[in-house]
């Protein structure tokens, strides 16, 4: 998926973002499982609280968080850009958050395509309601690996009556591991709009690609967190 691995233990990371950190510092987005172990680590030796990736000492104030993230803002971090454009919009800047997705899209962020498409289609930022451009970054979205986006773009197809297209991006979802289109493609099955093969195909993809997220050391760090 979009989101990539997990730059320490290499697993990808899973699609539930509360199961992981984005480092201020570096952008890098850190598993829950190495965030812990780091942690343990540290705790065990009495070691100062330092980025997992970087090593950099772990910012103590949300002014100093704020300067670094800049700093990664400054150099075209597209991470970093998109992060910003997120608060931006919480604090509700929408004019300012689409600015920032628009740079962070031209640098090939699939997450700030994802929101552009967003605003287009709810007409924030500054910006007029737009199918063409909401499907132009769904689309970008879904070619950089964003499963919410194909499974809206499988949604779109539905609601125009093509089955055929709209079972493709549910299933490409779905083998991403994202839950909602194999919810749809059940769905789908038990319309007879798939084949009982593609369907059992679709299963098991979708379970790779959930398993292969797992690690008894994030299991650690669900448990204790």
């Amino acid at each position: 998926n979009h989101w990539g691995d997990c730059p320490i233990c290499c697993l990808p990371l899973p699609l539930d973002t509360t199961t992981s950190t984005i480092q201020t510092c570096c952008s890098k987005e850190i598993c829950d499982g190495c965030f812990h172990a780091n942690y343990m680590r540290e705790w065990v030796e009495r070691l100062k609280n330092k980025c997992p990736f970087c090593r950099q000492l772990a910012s103590s104030t949300k002014k100093e968080a704020d300067r670094k993230t800049m700093k990664r803002i400054e150099v075209n971090d597209p991470v970093a850009l998109r992060q910003c454009g997120f608060r931006r919009y919480s604090e509700g800047d929408y004019k300012g958050a689409f600015e920032y997705w628009t740079k962070a899209a031209k640098l090939g962020d699939a997450g700030a395509h994802y929101e552009l498409s967003h605003s287009y289609k709810e007409e924030k930022g500054g910006v007029e309601k737009d199918e063409k451009l909401e499907l132009y970054h769904l689309e970008e979205a879904a070619i950089g690996g964003h499963p919410t986006a194909r499974y809206n773009l499988g949604c779109h197809e539905w609601n125009n009556g093509n089955t055929e297209r709209a079972v493709k991006h549910w299933i490409i979802a779905a083998s991403l591991g994202f839950d909602d289109s194999l919810e749809s493609l059940k769905d789908c099955y038990k319309e007879g709009c798939i084949q009982k093969e593609d369907f059992a195909a679709a299963l098991r993809a979708h379970k790779a690609a959930v398993d292969a997220t797992k690690s008894p050391q994030r299991e650690e760090a669900e448990a204790k967190w």
